[in-house]
């Protein structure tokens, strides 16, 4: 019996080094690998969430990994094209681009970023250098479309969010352009 073997695609990169492109589902609201790259990637850089064996990516980080050619995504044996993800993780999350475009400035930046649900936030965010893990986060962070509402009562709401969990409240907003510009508030007592 012949063992199958995976084809990878090789990409050269500036320096001219060769790096392999892996293999990723789409299944439901993730997208996992059980690639060896993709064990690599998240020692270096922490892309994903390790269980049991398999690399399991968010949407926005899926999305970052297939930009920067570093993995191919496929539903049902089929190949998605970057449009093809997007439409379905729209489907999927509502603000899934306000949300991405703050992930891949912030990932752009240096940061390592993570989903922070079980916080009650979209992101938490390691300072430069730290690997979750090691050290806690440093701030939560909720992307917000500049054209969106957000009551006050929204805004303590996520205030006291970032001052039960210790960290410091960072509020990202996304123009038209898909610019972001951050707010860090502090909690005060007069």
């Amino acid at each position: 019996m012949k063992k199958k073997t995976r084809k990878k695609k090789i990409i050269r990169e500036k320096k001219g080094k060769a790096k392999a492109m892996f293999r990723a589902a789409l299944a439901g609201e993730r997208v996992l690998s059980n690639a060896r790259e993709a064990l690599d990637l998240y020692s270096r850089s922490r892309f994903g969430e390790p269980l049991e064996g398999k690399i399991y990516y968010s949407l926005v980080e899926a999305l970052y990994l297939l930009e920067k050619k570093k993995l191919e995504i496929y539903e049902n044996k089929k190949k998605l094209t970057r449009e093809a993800f997007i439409e379905r993780a729209r489907k999927i999350e509502p603000q899934f681009w306000t949300r991405y475009c703050v992930f891949k400035d912030m990932r752009n930046r240096g940061y390592i970023v993570k989903t922070a649900l079980k916080f009650g936030a979209d992101f938490r965010v390691y300072d430069k250098g730290v690997k979750p893990g090691e050290e806690h986060a440093k701030w939560v962070l909720f992307p917000v479309y500049e054209s969106s509402n957000l009551t006050w009562h929204e805004f303590a709401a996520k205030n006291r969010v970032a001052h039960s969990t210790k960290k410091k409240l960072l509020i990202a907003i996304v123009d038209d352009e898909n610019d972001v510009t951050y707010y860090e508030i502090g909690w005060t007592r007069p």
